[in-house]
């Protein structure tokens, strides 16, 4: 397949001075430099790093990550957006990623996720190398699952967490922001959005997916949530993807990584994950092209 740009490749840490910590990013940029195979954590990816900038300028789309999960499982639509003509930032959220959970579940991550997308979209426009050759009027929210619900509430959703622990039902206050155009959800995790009037100031084009065999969001259950919360059901196109799973918009697994004891390497039984992303990438893509 021939694409108009290589892949460029960086990662950028941000300071979080209210949190007291520091936001990584992975970024995936287009570029005129040929890439090389490239270690990154345990995978292997053809970038190339710290390389420069394609003149012009592009589209910026914000990846959120699930809870407890990690940028890299979704590397390769990264790559692919960034050889299509998009800067792509892929944040790791911390406290509630894969090497460090210790905020699953609290309403301090519920608050901090849509800040952390925040602030990179701030730092791309404002701070980064990259804010020459971004079209600000031109930014889309990408998440899976709960990076899901951290896109809905960044476009102006207002969650509230379920009674559980010790946390009660009563609406958060989260930071939202009108500069998002459109957005695409992987098996959204919505549920904090269950209450009347929840996501009736999200009005934005949508591209949903959910997965047949999801044991963890039900799939079906939370995209209606969207379709009925949203203030402009027509503007929500949604997909059911037939026998996938939860994982099953991640990139493919190292066949040594490969585990029943890790889930996300997993698909249900006859799903072809690779075949399968291999036509929702250009499909994203077409809907970020059309969307805005």
């Amino acid at each position: 397949m021939h694409f108009a740009f290589f892949t460029g490749y960086t990662k950028a840490e941000i300071e979080l001075a209210s949190l007291e910590l520091k936001l990584l990013m992975h970024i995936f940029y287009p570029t005129e430099t040929a890439e090389q195979a490239i270690q990154l954590g345990p995978f292997i990816l053809d970038v190339s790093e710290n390389s420069t900038v394609s003149a012009g300028s592009y589209p910026l789309v914000i990846f959120s990550h699930g809870s407890g999960s990690m940028p890299l499982l979704f590397r390769g639509l990264g790559q692919y957006l960034a050889r299509n003509g998009y800067i792509v930032g892929m944040p790791e959220h911390p406290f509630n990623n894969r090497t460090d959970n210790s905020g699953v579940d609290t309403l301090e991550n519920f608050i901090n996720r849509p800040l952390h997308l925040q602030i990179a979209i701030n730092w791309f426009i404002e701070k980064s190398a990259f804010k020459s050759h971004l079209m600000a009027d031109n930014i889309s929210i990408i998440g899976h699952s709960l990076g899901g619900y951290t896109a809905l509430a960044l476009a102006g959703g207002i969650p509230t967490p379920l009674p559980f622990k010790d946390i009660l039902p009563k609406p958060l206050t989260v930071v939202n922001d009108t500069r998002i155009k459109s957005m695409v959800l992987l098996a959204p995790a919505t549920v904090l959005f269950s209450m009347e009037g929840a996501l009736a100031n999200v009005d934005l084009p949508i591209l949903m997916y959910t997965a047949e065999l999801d044991k963890l969001t039900l799939g079906t259950q939370q995209a209606d949530i969207v379709l009925n919360g949203v203030k402009n059901r027509t503007k929500v196109k949604h997909k059911i993807i037939p026998n996938a799973g939860h994982f099953s918009f991640m990139n493919v697994y190292p066949d040594e990584l490969k585990s029943v004891n890790i889930p996300p390497s997993q698909d249900p039984p006859g799903f072809n994950r690779q075949a399968f992303l291999d036509e929702l990438y250009p499909e994203i893509v077409e809907f970020l092209r059309k969307g805005n």
